[in-house]
């Protein structure tokens, strides 16, 4: 068992550019100056006189230089009334931006259309809902989903090996269920957010909008579009351990068909930690065209790299009476100093780089539908190494990967990690507007179609200086820092593995507006799930060399919800939701001849709670919710070697959040949760635990105005 910690100060300088235009006219203006001399004069008013132009004179034959400049005068007379600014018409304006879309101002935004595919106020969802706005990220200069979702109730930080975001949202742990602009962005790495206009995070199963997966919920990136705003910011920041990052933002509509957008960021630094460093860098251009009034095609390409010392942390503190009793809330700490590495500073690392495509094309009938058809093509080059606090193979006097209780024994192991993939998906999403009599109707429907391919391939770390083939190392925990050689070869029980997975979906959803007090929505998504695996690796019965596995699964999703609203600000809902997570579990990794016969494992949510916008601008949530868990693969107690599909978890709790204004000048986000969990039943041999988590976050605030 492993800790990580971070803490990072930083000091942030933003420079923004702005059009400053300023027009008057010659006439207003002399105007001006002769009503103040007159009024400081105190002069009477003089009688009006009235001037009349001299008649024309008479046009010679000939013509002469005279009448010829007055040609000339007449024809700039006419020139400047043609410039006049008063006679040309106003621009027309590209489009609505992503925050009036929105409603979005400062942290606080009114709406998303994340989680129901249309654009609904968030006291109109039955379900918790987090929204962080662009501002709220960078007056807190968050760069990472680590940091940012500290301040989402129900929602801990995992440790992910040191590599890669990971996050338990409502007691489901997973490092897949990440999204952009809607797309599955499930492979495992950090992601930045340089290009990120909001992050949405839905608690919950959401399988009706985002498929598979998902029990606990999920974290929606919206990126920045090129919407037509006039920005130009660059952020340049530095802090403690040489940490020096810069940003830009610039885009605007280049006319009235035509938006561009760059965003691009670099940052170089090292951690508190002893030995730590990260580079990371990546640019994301964008475009808008409007071919009609009623046509967007939205067009953008990413390029990220992310290269970071993999840290896993500290190990914990072994106690007396054998190697699997250690302290799991007090990690080790050298002399108390929390700045020592546990690991190899000449192998470990962490690599990344992402490339992304994107077009969206959005149109609308005009006759109540709409229709949005959106493609992205993802290629994810990654791997890692690790050498880390484990007990593979060590003496079972070595702690098992803890400090031994007298201190003075770490095993160390290693591996290597390499599992690269390619995302390809398509989605069309209708939207129809109706009524049925008095009953208002927001009709959702569409399909979605993908394919991800990829491998993994690990091979383990071998210690020389032991023996030649062995996993593991003894070092001193005081001076844990391992600078000798690691080898890394393919050993039997290493993955060695590709696949490739084919999805077919299609869903409808219906929000009906009964009356003004009452909604409903209802809908259903089917899912076809086909995986083929391939094991080049035999590891027994469970995986022959070579073994070719095909699974196919096909999912029914329901999801319902009631609205009620005794008056406009407040809302009181009630909803039930199920998604299903497939045996190979959410990295394909977790498929072999006895988990492809497993059912997949299903999430069933059932939630009410309160909205209430207190003020315009600042909202107090409350959800009380209970998630259940069901066919978990587990170990037969009397027989390791058979899965069953028995599992049953139950998390319930309490959620509670305000944000938004409290006044002008103070911002406030403020959170609070409660989960409970424990098996409802269990084959093992662990009994029936129950956990109880409480965190609590709270960030604000205050823009003072000096002008007054």
């Amino acid at each position: 068992m492993t800790r990580k910690f971070s803490h990072q100060p930083r000091i942030k300088f933003v420079a923004k550019a702005a059009l400053l235009s300023v027009s008057c006219t010659a006439l207003g203006f002399l105007s001006d100056i002769a009503q103040v001399r007159a009024q400081s004069s105190g002069a009477s008013q003089l009688p009006p006189v009235e001037v009349s132009p001299p008649s024309e004179p008479k046009r010679r034959a000939t013509g002469t230089s005279t009448s010829q400049r007055a040609d000339r005068n007449a024809k700039r007379r006419r020139a400047q009334v043609a410039r006049r600014p008063e006679t040309q018409p106003a621009p027309k304006a590209f489009g609505e931006s992503q925050d009036a879309r929105t409603e979005t101002v400062g942290i606080y935004a009114n709406s998303t259309s994340s989680a129901t595919k249309t654009n609904t106020p968030l006291v109109n969802i039955p379900q918790s809902v987090s929204v962080l706005t662009k501002d709220f990220i960078q007056d807190q200069s968050f760069q990472s989903l680590t940091d940012v979702t500290r301040y989402v109730p129900g929602v801990a930080i995992h440790q992910g090996e040191g590599n890669r975001d990971e996050l338990v949202i409502r007691g489901v742990d997973s490092s897949a269920n990440f999204f952009v602009n809607g797309f599955r962005d499930d492979v495992q790495y950090f992601r930045d957010l340089y290009n990120t206009q909001s992050l949405e995070i839905l608690k919950g199963p959401s399988a009706l909008i985002f498929g598979r997966g998902a029990g606990g919920g999920l974290v929606n990136r919206t990126l920045k579009e090129a919407d037509g705003t006039r920005v130009y910011e660059a952020t340049m920041q530095t802090g403690s351990y040489g940490d020096k990052r810069i940003a830009l933002d610039a885009g605007q509509a280049v006319n009235e068909n035509v938006a561009v957008r760059f965003n691009a960021f670099y940052e170089n630094s090292d951690t508190f930690r002893d030995f730590g460093h990260l580079e990371r860098y990546g640019i994301n251009p964008t475009v808008t065209l409007k071919p009609t009034d009623d046509t967007k095609i939205k067009l953008s390409y990413e390029f990220y790299h992310d290269f970071r010392l993999a840290d896993r942390g500290n190990p914990s503190q072994g106690l007396p009476g054998g190697a699997t009793r250690f302290n799991p809330t007090a990690p080790f700490a050298p002399n108390g100093d929390l700045t020592t590495f546990f690991g190899s500073p000449i192998y470990n690392s962490a690599k990344v780089e992402v490339q992304t495509g994107m077009a969206i094309i959005e149109h609308d009938f005009g006759n109540g539908l709409t229709v949005r058809n959106g493609s992205i093509y993802a290629d994810y080059n990654r791997g890692y190494r690790n050498v880390y606090p484990g007990g593979t193979g060590a003496p079972a006097a070595a702690g098992g990967g803890a400090v031994t209780p007298d201190q003075t024994t770490l095993s160390l192991n290693a591996y290597q990690n390499y599992t690269p993939r390619e995302n390809a998906f398509n989605q069309t999403d209708f939207v129809y507007k109706t009524a049925t009599g008095p009953v208002l109707h927001t009709i959702a429907f569409g399909t979605e179609f993908g394919r991800q391919t990829g491998l993994s391939l690990r091979n383990s770390g071998q210690f020389p200086q032991v023996s030649p083939t062995s996993p593991y190392v003894l070092v001193n925990p005081f001076n844990p820092t391992f600078f000798g050689p690691v080898t890394f070869n393919h050993i039997a029980s290493d993955a060695n593995s590709k696949y490739r997975l084919n999805i077919e979906s299609g869903y409808v959803q219906d929000q009906i507006e009964v009356t003004r007090w009452l909604q409903l929505i209802g809908g259903v998504r089917y899912d076809r799930f086909d995986l083929d695996y391939v094991n080049f690796n035999g590891n027994g019965l469970t995986a022959p060399v070579g073994l070719t596995l095909s699974r196919t699964d096909n999912l029914v999703s329901p999801r319902g919800g009631v609205v009620i609203k005794p008056i406009d600000p407040l809302s009181l809902y009630a909803s039930y939701s199920i998604s299903y997570l497939p045996a190979s579990g959410d990295q394909f990794g977790a498929l072999n001849a006895r988990s492809g016969l497993l059912k997949p494992e299903e999430f069933t949510n059932k939630e009410f709670g309160w909205k209430w916008d207190i003020l315009p601008r600042l909202t107090f949530t409350t959800a009380f919710f209970q998630l259940d868990r069901e066919n978990t693969p587990i170990r037969d107690s009397n027989d390791s070697t058979i899965v069953l599909a028995a599992g049953h978890s139950r998390v319930y709790g309490i959620e509670a959040g305000l944000a938004g204004y409290v006044t002008d000048k103070w911002q406030m986000t403020a959170g609070y949760a409660n989960l409970n969990a424990t098996f409802v039943s269990d084959t093992s041999n662990t009994g029936s635990p129950t956990a109880v988590r409480r965190t609590a976050s709270i960030s604000s605030s205050v823009d003072a105005d000096l002008s007054r």
